[in-house]
């Protein structure tokens, strides 16, 4: 079999047997996703490393407190959903994960982004949102072909000029934020879909003093004619 779906209302752990289907593609251990159901598998065991030709991995909606190192050993892996869980970091390791385009970690416990993601140069969906990250490190930067980043609910009190660098951005989600400014080479994401998409670019929620909301209404010549004028002041 290359695609697996373990089910049960009180799912509690893997069956081992699965580790010994070295041909597996696709394994999903989460809930139906239209369900208001929850597992509560808190490990994931070590042994997932044995799945070497995985590449999509779903386990959101449990209960995991940790990630293995051994995660990073599954170098086919494109996606990997790991939102509604309770982690509070994740092993370095997943910096190894160079073929994945589309990580989900919403509604955790992760009060940082770890540096090991931006080195994800494949990534191209990033969600983070509902946890408690205070800081984006500037090493960001390296995710060149992210096209959607999901920041929105954390307690980010400000962002690096590197996310600036992020051209291909297409969707940004900052509100519900401690957000009070944003950098002055902003309005340079100008692939963000500003006038035909509202929910392209969220900032909502947000304590903004510079620029205000009016002027990021406007959209990237807004914001750059806003910080032009400070400099011209």
């Amino acid at each position: 079999k290359k695609k697996l779906k373990i089910s049960g209302r009180e799912l509690l752990s893997v069956p081992i047997q699965v580790f010994g289907l070295d041909q597996l593609q696709v394994l999903e251990m989460s809930p139906e996703r239209e369900s208001c159901l929850r597992y509560w598998m808190e490990l994931l065991p070590q042994e997932i490393g044995c799945l070497r030709n995985l590449t999509c991995l779903y386990v959101d909606s449990n209960n995991l407190k940790k990630i293995p190192a051994e995660i990073g050993t599954l170098s086919h892996l494109e996606r990997l959903t790991l939102s509604n869980n309770s982690l509070s970091s994740l092993p370095t390791e997943m910096g190894a994960l160079q073929r994945l385009h589309s990580l989900h970690l919403a509604n955790n416990s992760l009060t940082e982004l770890p540096a090991s993601l931006c080195q994800l140069r494949n990534l191209t969906f990033l969600d983070v949102s509902d946890n408690k990250i205070d800081t984006i490190p500037s090493s960001i930067r390296q995710l060149e072909k992210l096209e959607t980043l999901l920041l929105l609910f954390n307690t980010l009190e400000s962002l690096p000029e590197d996310v600036c660098l992020l051209r291909n951005l297409h969707t940004l989600w900052l509100g519900n934020n401690h957000l009070r400014s944003l950098p002055a080479a902003f309005g340079e994401l100008v692939n963000l879909d500003w006038g035909y998409n509202y929910c392209s670019c969220n900032f909502e929620g947000n304590p903004l003093e510079s620029p205000p909301p009016e002027v990021c209404s406007r959209g990237p010549e807004g914001i750059r004619d806003y910080f032009l004028s400070l400099h011209r002041i």
